[in-house]
Parts: C-alpha cells; sequence; structure tokens
C-alpha cells in the first residue's frame, strides 16, 4: 500500500513544470490520500531519483521551504528553486500566488 502512495506522489511531483511548485496537500490529494501531506514528505525524503524527481518543487502550504531538504538542506532547495527562476518574497518564502502551479484536479 505504501510503494503504491509514494510511486504515486512521484508521478505527481514529475508533473510539476519547472518554475512552478506544489504543496504537500496538493501532492496529497493528486496521490489520491489528501490528508496525507505529512506522508508526502515521507516519500520525498526518500526519492530513489534524485534529479529526475524534482521534489524541490514541493513546499509548505505557507510558502517555506523544508528545512530537512533531503538533498542538501534548505539552501540547496531554494538555490534549485532560483535557478528556475522561482519567485522569493523577502522573508524567505517562495511567492505561491506568482508561482504556484494549478493542475486539473484542484479545478473540479
Amino acid at each position: 500500500m505504501q510503494d503504491h502512495f509514494y510511486q504515486a506522489v512521484y508521478a505527481a511531483v514529475c508533473r510539476i513544470p519547472a518554475g512552478r511548485v506544489a504543496t504537500y496537500g496538493q501532492i496529497a490529494l493528486l496521490a489520491g490520500s489528501p490528508r496525507a501531506s505529512r506522508i508526502v514528505g515521507g516519500a520525498l525524503h526518500r526519492n530513489p531519483s534524485p534529479g529526475v524527481i524534482p521534489c524541490h518543487r514541493v513546499v509548505f502550504r505557507d510558502g517555506s521551504l523544508a528545512p530537512g531538504f533531503a538533498f542538501g538542506g534548505a539552501g540547496a532547495q531554494r538555490a534549485l528553486l532560483e535557478a528556475e527562476g522561482v519567485p522569493f518574497l523577502p522573508d524567505g518564502r517562495v511567492d505561491l500566488p506568482r508561482c504556484r502551479w494549478e493542475n486539473e484536479k484542484e479545478s473540479l
């Protein structure tokens, strides 16, 4: 069961285009368990294909970055996002109104 959910998480994350971000809650919804945002974090921490599955594009619902980003910390996550053109607010959070990925499932 957990493996199936993790695969659904990875598939959803792979759909986030460069220059956009999604929240853990969005990914949980797309993976079929809207209340499983913490489990999404666990799945991303175990990302089997860093560099292929863009887990750096997933942020908290307020735009903050994960302090324990699995592949180098919040600084590495920010650098990856900035390289894709993701804008940040002065307080260090991602500017969600400008770069939050909207997907078809959310607009249903």
